[in-house]
């Protein structure tokens, strides 16, 4: 029986989810190899964009990739957006909405969201965000199910709050808690029967 290995990484502001670059214009990024020696066949389950943070899970065990892929397990994120968030505007996030997927019009499915009274502590991001000198910025939780493309900078650019930082803090019962940007630790499993 082959045993699989699986992690657990907190990917920093600047890197592509992959571990290979499969085009020129990608000769010079940084890639999830370069913060730890993971295994020949690891994949990342799921993508966080090159602008995007947080937790990101990465398995040998294409199973596993795809149980942790399907709408039955939630993604949260934690959103910092450009100016302050409406409760319209959450409702309308809440309800599903309506976002471009290409030339193609998507409406997302229904979302748990709410706004976070007190910026969560993380750590700086290596790239400084805009300061409060040009207008107010606000905190959302937003939790989907699904995983479209940029989806979530998508949503909260058409209620018209675009994202500025944006960080995956769960996925299941998986949190980033403990993590430091760029670390990887290794589990038994991801527990997908139970997340």
């Amino acid at each position: 029986m082959i045993k699989h290995h699986h992690f657990i990484l907190y990917k920093p502001f600047g890197y592509l989810s992959q571990f290979v670059s499969n085009q020129n214009k990608q000769r010079n990024k940084k890639m999830l190899g370069d913060l730890y020696n993971f295994p020949e066949g690891a994949m990342a389950i799921g993508r966080l964009d090159e602008s995007s943070e947080g937790l990101l899970l990465v398995t040998t065990d294409g199973k596993a990739s795809e149980q942790v892929r399907s709408k039955e397990i939630e993604k949260e994120y934690y959103a910092q957006l450009d100016g302050e968030i409406t409760d319209e505007a959450i409702e309308q996030l809440k309800t599903g909405i309506e976002i471009g997927m290409g030339s193609n019009a998507y409406t997302t499915l229904p979302c748990k969201a709410f706004r976070l009274d007190l910026p969560p502590d993380f750590p700086p991001r290596a790239k400084k965000i805009r300061d409060e000198r040009h207008g107010p910025t606000s905190w959302l939780s937003i939790t989907i199910t699904e995983g479209k493309f940029r989806q979530v900078r998508k949503m909260t650019a058409a209620v018209g709050f675009p994202t500025l930082r944006l960080v995956r803090v769960r996925i299941g019962a998986i949190t980033l808690d403990g993590l430091e940007p760029g670390q990887a630790i290794e589990v038994d499993s991801f527990g997908v029967d139970s997340i």
